[in-house]
Order: structure tokens, then C-alpha cells, then sequence
């Protein structure tokens, strides 16, 4: 019987402990997690080849850099940029006193309230960070909390990023404080074309309960767009379906003809209480033996060819079509999933 050939991306937002909680620490974090990178050891045995966001704080840690190292150097790992706005140098642009007047903590970090010079400062010093571990510079890039909006896509094609894995279809905020706007955005990888260069993007896995939901809340009840994820898509995301719902959101993915699965977690969740949702070793272990059975259930199945970011733009970009190509009906209004209105 002929299996279906599918190109597996496992990717992890490697930053420091202390999320999920409603505060966004500035300073003071710790990324001891990142010690549990071993984690991937298995994972990697089978052939999967990860790709590791690493935040700034991540990147500056001594520590930190000897586990992604290892990783990059044993098992093939892409070591690429993970943005977290809130806690990246410069905090502002008024200098060392404006900075240290800010509080150690946040309760909310929308990156549409930060203006595009202090983005691009930020994006700077974090490429930058990366530059000094890789010897080269990263190229591809995870905005924090999926955070990604229409004015940062020329600020990441100015600072040489390739490769983005930040767009969650079907996903949408009530305004842009709340979220961007990823509603309408292909499930399949495809390029973003601007004057600042070419970026190829690899969205989340996602998929809707009934194929026609989208279309129908688009014409008919567009206000219910930003609750869609909760009650009407599913996300190739680990840490929040048990194993039947993760095959079955596989499934019907395929089914619909996705080739490219995306799967993705975080480094602190591979630690004992690094996330409030995991909070031991036996949390730690469900979830990572879930995510093995779900691996061998997919290579059981299907011709899975595992690649990095990176890989994935030289192995799949030739083929893939431009945004300018996908842009939804004039009547959608704006969108974030590429850099046109």
C-alpha cells in the first residue's frame, strides 16, 4: 500500500521559566529548563531534526548556550530567534535610566504597542546574541506569544531572517492589543514578498472541526472569528490534547491535503515545574512520551520526512506560492499573515 509522503517540523520556544502565569518578567529570569533539552534525545533517535527559538535571555546564558550547542552539534538542531519584546535589550530607547525605572514585571507586553525603531533595536541585539553563539547569523524566527503583525515583516526581512514560523490560522484578536490577525492565513508554507526581501513562512499546524466553519464566520459572523480557536480548530500543540485528539487532528489535517506538520512546544515545559501546567517529573514524562507515541504513530503511517526550518525553505520553497497569490477578498479587510493590507 502506498503511504503518503509528509514533511514533519518539530520546533521548541527555548526561553526562561516564569510564563504562563499573567506576568512577563523584564529581568532577573532563570533558564535553568534549558539543562532538559536532553529531553530531545529520543525524539532526535527517531530522525526528527528540531528547530530550537532561543529568547535573548537564552542566548546571553552561558549554561543555556552549552545545552543548544550540544543539541545543534549531536542531533542537527537549527538554532534560530525567539523574540520576546518585553524582556530583549533595549527595554526603551531613552537609555540604561528609562530602562531601570521600568517594573521587573508586566502583565501585558502587546507587541503592537511597541513602536517599530525600539522592534528593530530589540530584533538587532537578539540577532545579534545569536550571531556571537552561532558564528554566523540565525535565520529563522519565532515572534513571542505569536505575536507577529504587518509592520514587523519588513523589520525581519531587513535583519535577515529566511525563514518565520510565527502565523497560527484560524487564530485572530479582537484588536491588535489582543492578538494579530492570522484568521485567513494558509495551512501550507508559502512566501511573504515585500521590498526588504523574501521571507518563507512554515504556519502552525491547525485545523477547523468542519471545513466550512471559516468561510461561513468570515461572510456571516465575523465578530465570533476570535473565539474560533477555542471552539472551532484544532492546533498540533502537545501540551493541551491527549493522544487520540493529536491524531485526530493529524488525520483530518492530511485528509484535507496538509503535507507539512508543524509541532511545537516549549523548553520549560520539558522541566518539573518550569510551566504551572507541568509541575513534576511525572507531568514532564506523560508529555513527552505522548509526544514520542504520537512520532512512531505518524511514522507507522506515512512517509514523514523530518526537517528544520531551514531545510524546509530549500526543500519546499521552489514550489511553494506568494502571498500576493493567497490575499483573502478585499472585503476581509487588513490581515497580519502577510505584509499587505
Amino acid at each position: 500500500m502506498n503511504r503518503p509522503d509528509l514533511y514533519l517540523a518539530v520546533s521548541l520556544d527555548v526561553e526562561e521559566e516564569g510564563l504562563f502565569g499573567g506576568q512577563y518578567a523584564r529581568r532577573g529570569c532563570s533558564t535553568a529548563n534549558t539543562a532538559s533539552l536532553t529531553r530531545l534525545d529520543p525524539l532526535c533517535e527517531r530522525g526528527v531534526r528540531p528547530t530550537l527559538f532561543c529568547a535573548h535571555s537564552v542566548l546571553a546564558d552561558a549554561a543555556s548556550r552549552r545545552a543548544l550547542t550540544h543539541a545543534r552539534d549531536r542531533h542537527g538542531a537549527e538554532i534560530g530567534a525567539h523574540l520576546h519584546h518585553w524582556n530583549t535589550p533595549p527595554l526603551t530607547l531613552d537609555g540604561p535610566e528609562a530602562d531601570a525605572a521600568l517594573a521587573d514585571n508586566a502583565a501585558s507586553v502587546p507587541a503592537s504597542a511597541v513602536s517599530s525603531p525600539l522592534m528593530a533595536a530589540k530584533l538587532a541585539s537578539l540577532m545579534a546574541a545569536g550571531r556571537d553563539l552561532q558564528g554566523a547569523p540565525l535565520t529563522s524566527f519565532r515572534m513571542g506569544r505569536w505575536d507577529l503583525h504587518r509592520g514587523l515583516w519588513p523589520l525581519l526581512a531587513e535583519a535577515g531572517i529566511l525563514v518565520d514560523a510565527s502565523v497560527r490560522p484560524l487564530h485572530c484578536g479582537v484588536t491588535p492589543l489582543a492578538g494579530p490577525d492570522h484568521f485567513n492565513a494558509p495551512r501550507d508554507p508559502y512566501w511573504v514578498s515585500m521590498p526588504e526581501g523574501r521571507i518563507f513562512e512554515v504556519p502552525l499546524s491547525v485545523t477547523p472541526l468542519l471545513p466550512c466553519l471559516p468561510s461561513l464566520l468570515g461572510r456571516a459572523a465575523p465578530r465570533l472569528r476570535p473565539g474560533f480557536k477555542n471552539w472551532g480548530a484544532l492546533s498540533l500543540l502537545p501540551v493541551y490534547h491527549p493522544l487520540w485528539a493529536m491524531q485526530a487532528i493529524t488525520r483530518l489535517f492530511v485528509a484535507r491535503g496538509g503535507r507539512v506538520l508543524s509541532l511545537t512546544w516549549h523548553s520549560s515545559e520539558m522541566m518539573p515545574g518550569g510551566a504551572p501546567h507541568l509541575p513534576d517529573a511525572a507531568a514532564v514524562d506523560r508529555l513527552m512520551d505522548k509526544i514520542l507515541a504520537w512520532t512512531d504513530w505518524l511514522m507507522a503511517r506515512w512517509n514523514v520526512r523530518c526537517l528544520t526550518m531551514a531545510q524546509l525553505r530549500e526543500t519546499l520553497g521552489p514550489a511553494a506560492p506568494d502571498s500576493s497569490s493567497l490575499r483573502p477578498d478585499a472585503g476581509d479587510g487588513p490581515n497580519d499573515w502577510t505584509c499587505f493590507a
